[in-house]
């Protein structure tokens, strides 16, 4: 049995502004909807908006919805949080906000608050004449879980604005690998990625705000911890360099940092290139020295 807040149960029992809206006979307003979810997945969210053309300002905002307790909840706290906002400020609502409105939700229903933000997103991109990417769309991203039709893209966003860590969570939030479990370790390697990228994000703030620090002193370098340095490096070799080797047939793998050493394997064509030096100095060497740190030299191990 879930334990839902006062304020889950009250929405549950006595929701607000369910239904739809009819399309407006006064001039300068819009109606429109936005559509997530499927039944077949268990839940279903229409989000209807009526739009004030000039301010762009949410006059009204109703909801029909196929699902649970939360999900109904959920959908009548959003249409309460959005009336009488501009549609680039509901634009800034977040899945947290509908469950903070709410006293927060159990951890196994939060995917009923982002159904609510992505209903909303819909509505607003629709009026605005934006294509929405569908998740069983592959050109708009891989298709990760085909049980209910959750891409990389979308599963990258819930785990980067919820800070989330772990399969089940991404699991509770999107219901991606609640079916066969197939997808479940291409899910822990988005979590991987995604950390990745945050901790790259964090180091080259660290190293700005350093920087900065030191633009009195002209000649002065920034001070890296090791991790720092290999992470950095690892970053740009991923997407400066080895991008660029693949098409030509070859690849490079970071086997070691030594100091300002940056020990490396070349791969494929690259290994028995006869051009190999240039690739190591030109190719890589010098996206190091500029990217990271201008004292960084490279050199290729062969063993």
């Amino acid at each position: 049995m879930w334990e839902y807040t006062d304020k889950v149960l009250d929405l549950f029992y006595n929701p607000v502004n369910q239904g739809a809206i009819e399309a407006p006979e006064e001039p300068g307003v819009a109606v429109v909807f936005g559509e997530v979810g499927s039944i077949a997945c268990g839940d279903a969210l229409r989000l209807h908006l009526k739009i004030q053309e000039d301010l762009e300002k949410i006059l009204d905002a109703r909801f029909q919805t196929f699902g649970c307790t939360s999900a109904i909840a959920s959908s009548s706290a959003l249409t309460e949080i959005i009336k009488g906002k501009t549609l680039d400020e509901a634009l800034n609502i977040s899945n947290k906000d509908i469950a903070d409105y709410l006293g927060g939700l159990p951890e196994a229903k939060m995917h009923c608050s982002v159904m609510g933000q992505e209903a909303l997103e819909a509505a607003i991109y629709k009026y605005r004449g934006i294509e929405v990417a569908h998740d069983d769309d592959d050109d708009e991203g891989t298709l990760v879980c085909k049980c209910y039709g959750v891409t990389e893209p979308r599963i990258k966003r819930v785990i980067r604005e919820n800070s989330l860590t772990t399969v089940e969570q991404v699991t509770n939030y999107v219901k991606a690998g609640g079916g066969c479990s197939s997808c479940l370790a291409d899910i822990e390697d988005l979590i991987a990625e995604v950390q990745q990228e945050q901790l790259a994000v964090a180091v080259a703030t660290d190293i700005a705000i350093q920087n900065s620090a030191a633009d009195q002193v002209p000649d002065s370098l920034p001070v890296l911890t090791n991790i720092q340095k290999i992470t950095l490096i690892q970053q740009v070799l991923d997407s400066e360099v080895r991008p660029m080797l693949i098409a030509d047939g070859g690849d490079v793998q970071l086997h070691d940092v030594e100091g300002d050493r940056v020990l490396v394997k070349l791969q494929g064509a690259c290994g028995s290139c006869a051009s190999s030096t240039a690739t190591l100095k030109y190719a890589i060497e010098a996206k190091l020295k500029d990217l990271v740190l201008p004292t960084l030299t490279v050199e290729e191990v062969t063993a």
